[in-house]
């Protein structure tokens, strides 16, 4: 039972490790600093220059939002959704789109969900590490935070994807593809299987009055209906989460359910919010 059905590539994430214990101990040979070992690490280049790459992928949004307007143009395309825009800078979400309805979604754009980013509106996962671990993330994002700030926060959340130009790769493999290689879909530059999708409430859970909302079916979040629609989406692959809330003496608890299929696939204890 998972998650979400997706892993890493134990392989590659083993290769990765190898070669950063390589690079740690023979990064001093490269280039032309005219140091000596000792004097190439106790001057810090090395540290620096790992932390600015570092930086330099974490900062850049130039390929994910390239990804996005792919995602979203060929949807238009294809008549999906009507049309969708950029947020200007002043409001909290990312991108807006108008469904097929006339009805306005809107759209948060995260990373991997494994920092403390992950709470309002219809939030997309775009994480493009390739050595991550979307079981570890998507669990972290949606229980340990995600849950914690509906309930604490009162955010209202409709729906998750998680999907991004890595899905399907040899650096992600997609379990969806392994009996159907046919349902990948093709568009601008990429060649990637459906997205993995997750219903949440429509209501915020309250211990006293709503202990226990019933996530909202496919058909009740346009959005999400239309990647799924658009992506060759399965309805045994959707995903719905529960969050159940109670009081214990002084504390608020919370337990978070996914479940996929009629199947429940993982469910946690109920757990006490330490929220700031």
């Amino acid at each position: 039972m998972s998650v979400i059905p997706c892993q890493s590539n134990r392989e590659l994430r083993a290769k990765i490790e190898a070669f950063v214990e390589v690079l740690k101990t023979e990064a001093h040979k490269l280039g032309d600093h005219g140091l000596s070992e000792r004097e190439f690490y106790d001057s810090g280049l090395f540290r620096g220059s790992v932390e600015r790459i570092r930086g330099q992928f974490s900062a850049t949004m130039s390929e994910k939002r390239s990804f996005v307007r792919h995602v979203f143009n060929h949807m238009q395309d294809l008549g999906f959704i009507r049309d969708w825009l950029i947020a200007g800078e002043a409001n909290r979400h990312d991108y807006s789109v108008t469904l097929k309805n006339g009805r306005t979604a809107v759209i948060e754009l995260k990373g991997c969900l494994d920092g403390n980013n992950t709470n309002i509106f219809i939030l997309w996962s775009v994480c493009t590490n390739p050595g991550a671990d979307p079981r570890h993330n998507v669990w972290s994002g949606i229980h340990t935070r995600l849950s914690a700030d509906i309930v604490s926060r009162s955010q209202r959340v409709d729906g998750l994807i998680v999907w991004d130009m890595v899905c399907g790769t040899i650096g992600r493999p997609c379990p969806k593809l392994d009996a159907d290689p046919a349902r990948r879909t093709e568009f601008g530059p990429y060649n990637l299987p459906p997205p993995c999708l997750y219903l949440f409430p429509a209501t915020i859970p309250s211990p006293r009055n709503n202990p226990k909302p019933e996530p909202q079916k496919l058909a009740e979040v346009g959005l999400m209906q239309a990647f799924h629609d658009c992506f060759k989406g399965s309805p045994e692959e959707v995903n719905y989460v529960t969050i159940e809330v109670a009081h214990q003496g002084a504390d608020t608890v919370r337990s978070t359910m996914i479940e996929r299929g009629g199947v429940v696939e993982r469910q946690s204890e109920l757990i006490a919010i330490r929220r700031s």
